[in-house]
């Protein structure tokens, strides 16, 4: 039988707890847990990131853990079944890792290529947005885990991004940066919701009335818990009264005896307070009802390993298809160009970092196709310098050891001895045993080189650091630190050396560091990481030219080439934005010289957000395939050679340039505050309104096969029409709707996504598609009436297959204008 769990009675606690009970309950416990009171019978509920899958309880040598496809890889399916699948596995997951709250979706809005954390999210549209967000909760929560949609809300950016002023319209607000989780909410319900670090308008996200208490619980009639961010809480009474039940993480910074000594000093209502502790104990209480590991385990199953394969194919999106490039048939040998091919490029950085159970990499899903395969790296694309794990071949490998004094003390003692997966690590929510306040460690391992030549090297760290080869100081980066973006914020820049190293002689690197609090650097603005971390990097260096000659060649003597480029989490990442949309180093320049030597040379881009493409005219086949998780080079492989069908579509606007975008003169953060001056006119709003051409525009996608839209009917509450797959091979189209007014007094947008669904077809299959059409898709905000208005009169309904390949149009009339709240 079943052990039957202690009751949690909310009545009884909030009756006979003390003060400090209650002030303790409404702060985390520790990093990842809510205080427990087990005299009342409420246990710790653990909670665990990201938005690609669970953590668990460490960034430092955690236990692996599924990986799916980025957030914007996600939107690119624009399925919303296989979305809550995803969901379901999710779920899973974190109760294979002890967790009953799921910190996410993200589902912040890409008005910028160059958001830090826009792989994250889902999309640029509020309607995409929301209806998958509603998919992956309904999934997650249907397996008792708890889903927390996060960052309420414009958390659009990273720059300052703990303090910076985010100044926005009431309408654009509503809807564009709302709108998402509006529609999560009214479909799925969700039982917690993180609010953001950023202000908003002047007031701070995480204490704002309007936000957590008049919107959300008022209006929308949210019933679940407020959590925020991580040391994203900035008062004691303010955040309380405003709405915020819990300040993570633990122990407190501004509850616990600070805020029994502010109901103390009649600063701050009991009542207030009792409110904010039930919340905080019906969370608890349906969480504790999820069955949930006791320890941390590892679920690697061949069924799960379909649905990310799965989840990874279907996100891919083919960009150009000239002259039917693709898909590859009775290919005998192919030309592998770029480091890509064999990086395991899985994720985005920062929060969304996780350790995978495995990563398929691209040169790997090639080979299980053709097994003659020549490769050539290319010139280098890398920002940061590649981790040291790949040139590590001796065992044990990367040795992480931790002592209490630093390395110039002599016999000093060992903490802890870890191997560790490669050459970084960061101990946000990590501390030695036995280590005091001030810490430090070594990182040591061996390198073989192949090949006699120089390397160089490269150190970044939240602490000091200090790099030896063969005991020979190569790298300072401690009496003289540069602030950077690394480590959420708090780290330094990456600081360069080199040295020559000899073909087949071992070498051994040792790096000397102290944590967090050794920093010299005083940094405004960035998230408390005071145990720190480090990250070391090196490789052979190259000559760009000789390398890019050497790419050539092999493009001159193979039928078959595929050029593999892209970002990576050192690019892409929590804590900084891009500062370009360019691919870095010398990687056009390769394209290019490779596609004047073969022009059919298909191009495959990693990334979780758009890159510049100044070779798109002459490249035959691009390939989207952002950050596949752990099947990313099995899909790629997949829709190459034409086992999967692409059917992925852009889930936001891919401009020409960055100048393009409509936020390029207000995305960057000035004097503390940034300002959304496109208002909103986001992503393929602007480029219609203004009739700019993009690379390629929201929604697109190519595929293998044909499709044919027709019979459309349309009535203010449905869409219906025939879609029929007029090729001869099996796959499965987005159908699109768009919406606008014939007629306004009130400037709107060309037109609006506010339907969209996915059909699978057979060769000459056709099916009926039903969609519906609520209230949302005539109305605007009103800042006049503070109010959501759906106007009478003629609207458009536009059908198609992306924003600017429109198929079916018609009309229909909305008799009546309603005004309108909530949900």
């Amino acid at each position: 039988m079943l052990e039957t769990k202690p009751e949690i009675n909310i009545d009884f606690i909030l009756e006979n707890a003390t003060l400090a009970e209650k002030s303790n309950l409404l702060a985390g416990h520790d990093f990842w847990h809510t205080t427990p009171l087990p005299n009342y019978n409420v246990p710790s509920i653990r909670m665990s990131d990201g938005p690609n899958g669970i953590r668990g309880t460490k960034f430092f040598n955690g236990v692996p853990a599924a990986c799916l496809p980025c957030g914007t890889g996600l939107g690119a399916t624009w399925d919303t079944g296989l979305i809550q699948e995803a969901g379901i596995l999710i779920g899973k997951e974190a109760k294979a890792k002890g967790a009953a709250i799921w910190l996410g979706p993200t589902m912040n809005i890409q008005r910028s290529p160059l958001g830090g954390r826009g792989f994250e999210s889902f999309s640029e549209d509020p309607h995409l947005s929301g209806m998958l967000a509603a998919a992956i909760i309904q999934g997650v929560q249907s397996e008792g885990v708890v889903a927390t949609p996060k960052h309420f809300v414009c958390n659009d950016q990273e720059e300052h991004r703990r303090g910076l002023e985010t100044i926005v319209t009431d309408r654009a607000l509503r809807e564009i940066y709302l709108k998402p989780f509006q529609l999560a909410l009214a479909q799925s319900n969700p039982h917690a919701i993180m609010t953001a670090y950023n202000k908003l308008n002047g007031k701070l996200c995480s204490q704002s009335p309007e936000l957590l208490q008049r919107i959300l619980r008022e209006e929308w009639g949210f019933e679940g818990a407020t959590i925020s961010d991580w040391y994203g809480t900035y008062s004691t009474s303010e955040s309380v009264v405003a709405g915020l039940d819990i300040e993570m993480p633990g122990p407190p910074q501004w509850r616990g005896r600070l805020l029994s000594a502010a109901v103390s000093a009649m600063a701050l209502p009991m009542r207030t307070v009792d409110t904010r502790v039930r919340s905080v104990l019906e969370l608890v209480k349906r969480a504790s009802e999820c069955e949930v590991s006791d320890e941390e385990s590892i679920r690697d199953t061949p069924e799960d390993r379909s649905v990310l394969r799965r989840l990874a194919s279907e996100s891919i999106v083919l960009l150009k298809n000239d002259d039917a490039m693709l898909p590859w048939v009775e290919t005998e040998s192919v030309g592998v160009i770029g480091v890509h091919s064999k990086a395991a490029t899985y994720c985005g950085g920062g929060s969304a970092k996780l350790s995978p159970y495995y990563v398929v990499t691209p040169m790997e899903g090639l080979q299980s196709y053709v097994q003659n395969i020549e490769y050539c790296p290319g010139a280098y694309g890398h920002q940061l310098q590649p981790l040291l794990g790949p040139y590590v071949k001796t065992s044990p490998g990367i040795m992480v050891t931790f002592y209490n004094d630093p390395h110039t003390s002599p016999d000093r003692t060992a903490l802890e001895v870890v191997n560790v997966a490669d050459s970084s690590f960061q101990l946000l929510d990590y501390k030695p045993p036995g280590a005091n306040p001030v810490f430090y460690a070594s990182m040591t391992g061996y390198l073989t080189p192949e090949k006699t030549g120089v390397w160089d090297f490269g150190v970044m760290c939240h602490g000091t650091a200090l790099l030896y080869i063969n005991d020979k100081l190569v790298i300072d980066n401690c009496t003289q630190q540069r602030a950077g973006g690394s480590f959420f914020g708090s780290g330094t820049v990456e600081e360069l050396g080199f040295v020559e190293l000899r073909k087949g002689t071992t070498y051994d690197f040792r790096l000397e560091w102290g944590n967090g609090r050794t920093s010299t650097l005083q940094r405004l603005g960035a998230t408390t990481l005071s145990n720190g971390g480090a990250r070391l990097g090196g490789c052979p260096r190259i000559d760009a030219k000789l390398a890019i000659d050497e790419a050539v060649q092999m493009a001159k003597s193979q039928k078959h080439i595929v050029i593999f480029t892209g970002l990576n989490q050192d690019i892409e990442s929590e804590g900084y934005d891009r500062q370009s949309m360019d691919l870095p180093g010398h990687t056009n320049t390769l394209i290019d010289a490779v596609l004047d030597a073969n022009p059919n040379a298909i191009v495959v881009i990693q990334s979780g957000t758009p890159v510049a493409m100044p070779w798109a005219s002459k490249a035959k086949a691009v390939i989207q395939a952002w950050y596949g998780g752990n099947e990313l080079g099995n899909a790629i492989a997949d829709v190459i050679f034409g086992k999967v069908n692409p059917s992925g579509k852009l889930p936001m606007t891919f401009p020409k340039v960055v100048q393009d975008n409509p936020a390029f003169l207000n995305f960057n953060a000035n004097d503390g505050r940034v300002l959304y001056g496109e208002d909103i006119f986001v992503g393929y709003r602007f480029y219609e309104k203004m009739e700019k051409e993009p690379q390629f525009a929201f929604g697109y996608g190519l595929s293998y096969t044909t499709f044919e839209l027709s019979d459309l009917e349309v009535s203010s509450s449905d869409v219906h029409l025939i879609v029929q797959n007029t090729g001869t091979r099996q796959g499965a189209e987005v159908v699109q709707v768009y919406v606008a007014p014939v007629q306004s007094d009130t400037c709107r947008p060309v037109k609006e996504l506010k339907a969209f669904s996915k059909v699978d077809l057979g060769p000459g299959e056709a099916t009926k598609v039903r969609m519906s059409l609520d209230r949302n898709a005539t109305s605007y905000w009103s800042e006049t009436q503070d109010a959501w208005v759906s106007e009478k009169g003629e609207y458009d309904v536009f059908v198609g297959t992306s924003s600017d390949q429109i198929i079916l149009t018609t009309r229909f009339t909305q008799e009546k204008t309603a005004v309108w709240h909530g949900l």
